[in-house]
């Protein structure tokens, strides 16, 4: 059963993947808000706004980018789930002989590959811009195995939205929160900046912990708590992502 599952996931994911690879506006799309965001703070707030840190803005900025760039990108895969569904293409897949978990997975691959390219150019523009960091081959794959963590979590959440949405608006706006979060955290300036409940708000909320967490991890620096209350936040998100949105799906498939 688990290579049937495997090899129907690993099917649908390619055919998700040609669909994006003959319209790669899709990736595009995703990585030039973070990037204008990059523009923006770096060369025009950028002076104005004192971190404290004795690195340059653009390596102080980019964690919560990277925090952006998925929250914008998930919200592609809610936006292509509805449209299999409401295109039948889910109906047909379930009169033929593959398993019926491989259809939500194919979608979360496609999604986790879409993000890490998307990621992968982010990367790429802030160190044009100057991003250094101090990070070893371990430290470069602690990020990559923190952002693949988060993107598989929000995009659990992308799944849910695009099985229960009524019109192609609601299978997306679920993303505007998760976008607007890093703004009330510590990702463009320290928290102790902050008004009093704002400041006890951007403390407390999962986006915090994992910018500080990869903020440490680019300096080469002790991660200390903060690795371990992100992947506590992202774990709870995950497994009750996918808790929620398998059951959606048997329902909506039942």
């Amino acid at each position: 059963m688990s290579t049937h599952f495997a090899t129907d996931a690993a099917t649908l994911t390619g055919r998700s993947l040609r669909h994006i690879a003959r319209s790669p506006d899709t990736i595009i799309t995703t990585a030039l808000m973070p990037i204008a965001f990059l523009l923006l703070f770096v060369y025009v707030l950028g002076g104005a706004i004192e971190t404290g840190a004795s690195v340059p803005y653009v390596t102080y900025l980019l964690p919560g980018i990277l925090v952006i760039t998925v929250a914008s990108g998930v919200s592609y895969t809610g936006y292509r789930l509805f449209q299999d569904l409401q295109g039948g293409i889910v109906e047909r897949f379930r009169s033929m002989p593959i398993a019926p978990p491989a259809v939500l997975w194919a979608h979360v691959l496609t999604s986790l590959v879409a993000n890490v390219l998307s990621l992968a150019i982010v990367v790429a523009v802030a160190t044009l811009m100057g991003f250094r960091s101090g990070a070893g081959v371990g430290g470069w794959l602690a990020v990559f195995g923190v952002m693949v963590v988060f993107t598989l979590a929000l995009t659990w959440l992308a799944v849910l939205a695009g099985l229960t949405a009524k019109s192609i608006d609601g299978a997306t706006a679920f993303s505007y929160p998760l976008i607007f979060l890093p703004f009330l955290s510590s990702a463009f300036v320290p928290t102790g900046t902050m008004p009093g409940p704002v400041r006890w708000f951007a403390q407390h909320q999962p986006v915090t912990a994992i910018v500080d967490a990869l903020r440490a991890i680019f300096a080469g620096e002790p991660v200390g708590a903060a690795i371990w209350i992100a992947l506590g936040w992202l774990g709870a998100v995950l497994i009750v992502g996918y808790a929620c949105a398998t059951l959606a799906y048997r329902r909506r498939t039942s």
